[in-house]
């Protein structure tokens, strides 16, 4: 405490000169009556009250004794695969959100790209901050994939959930192979696995080559099966695009095919070429749907209950609700005819969304012919 605090002494001589003193009494009665401020005890996350929903996580701790000298908290928080306590080498970093005023604190906007994350949380007063709290895990559901660019039309540009119509696509990479010719297969973002952790469900890259969609069917894949359970992701795409569809398809969707023109299909799709059309597509018959087309939507797939859903994604207004029977695994599917889109993923079912699936088939779009 040396550097906060200075001493004024005063000499004092006896009269003989025989002795030298320092009289510091006035300093001494100063810094007995200061008070330190103590070390915050180290705060007790609740779990019970914690909450994750809607792509946000709500944190709410406690202290274990009161305290009216907290000034604020810190929360530190970071994503991971492994449930249970933090582990000590993780390849992930702590995020820090300081100068909380409350005891708890909500994430907002999150992407779920890993299953769980990590917290913990110190209480801090003016003078110090105490210990980190006994670390949480809390997992966070939601769907996540990537596109699989081994699957997409040669016109189509992926880069990683982002897509590119290119009228020049497929002569390019003609050229290329011409010039790759006997200098064996090179990496590329055709041929290249999807980046990121492998999933169980994660399909490989086997669609290359012949097998990857051609002709008109400018089409991509997701590359993560959907086999149980419900999910939801987002798509936005670029208003000026000529077509654009949405929707998911079982892998034997042909390569020649197009979405919703077989029963391996369903979609929406926008079709802005000479007029502004919009349709629910399934085994190539289409239904008209009539509302404004939003630039951004969102896709609910329940696939024990047979239901997928569309969604203005903003308002979350539903658009179209397909029943079916799946009888294979589905995965995302889209297509883009000159223009682009954006996916979207590693989001919740939104709370909302729920509620209107529960409801039932009153506030949906009756599809009893395209089921």
């Amino acid at each position: 405490m040396a550097p906060a605090f200075r001493l004024s002494l005063k000499a004092k001589v006896s009269d003989n000169m025989s002795h030298l003193m320092v009289d510091f009494a006035q300093e001494r009665r100063m810094l007995q009556a200061l008070t330190f401020l103590p070390v915050p005890s180290a705060p007790v996350i609740d779990l019970a009250e914690s909450l994750v929903a809607d792509n946000c996580v709500t944190l709410v701790w406690r202290m274990p004794d009161e305290d009216n000298k907290i000034d604020h908290y810190v929360l530190e928080y970071r994503r991971t695969n492994f449930e249970g306590p933090p582990r000590l080498k993780e390849d992930q970093p702590w995020m820090v959100i300081e100068g909380i005023q409350q005891t708890e604190y909500t994430l907002t906007g999150l992407k779920f790209d890993m299953k769980y994350m990590n917290f913990r949380v110190k209480a801090c007063n003016k003078a110090v901050s105490g210990e980190f709290s006994e670390p949480v895990t809390l997992e966070t559901p939601a769907f996540m994939f990537r596109l699989d660019a081994s699957t997409s039309h040669q016109n189509l540009r992926v880069d990683d959930l982002s897509v590119e119509w290119d009228a020049m696509g497929g002569k390019v990479q003609d050229i290329k192979a011409r010039e790759k010719d006997g200098k064996g297969r090179t990496a590329s973002p055709v041929n290249s696995p999807a980046r990121g952790t492998p999933s169980p469900k994660r399909m490989p890259s086997g669609r290359g080559g012949r097998d990857r969609f051609t002709a008109e069917s400018y089409t991509v894949l997701g590359d993560t099966l959907i086999d149980g359970g419900e999910h939801y992701w987002e798509v936005r795409y670029e208003p000026d695009s000529k077509a654009f569809g949405l929707g998911v398809a079982y892998r034997s969707l042909g390569r020649f095919e197009q979405l919703g023109k077989t029963a391996a299909s369903w979609c929406v799709y926008v079709n802005n070429w000479l007029q502004v059309s919009f349709t629910a597509k399934h085994a190539n018959k289409a239904k008209v749907l009539d509302t404004p087309v939003p630039d951004c939507l969102g896709v609910h797939c329940d696939f024990h209950q047979g239901l997928l859903s569309f969604y203005n994604a903003r308002t979350k207004q539903l658009l179209h609700t397909f029943k079916a029977k799946f009888t294979q695994p589905l995965l995302p599917a889209f297509t883009v005819w000159c223009g682009s889109f954006h996916v979207t993923a590693g989001l919740q079912v939104p709370s909302s969304v729920r509620c209107l699936q529960k409801r039932g088939s009153a506030t949906s779009s009756s599809n009893t012919s395209l089921t």
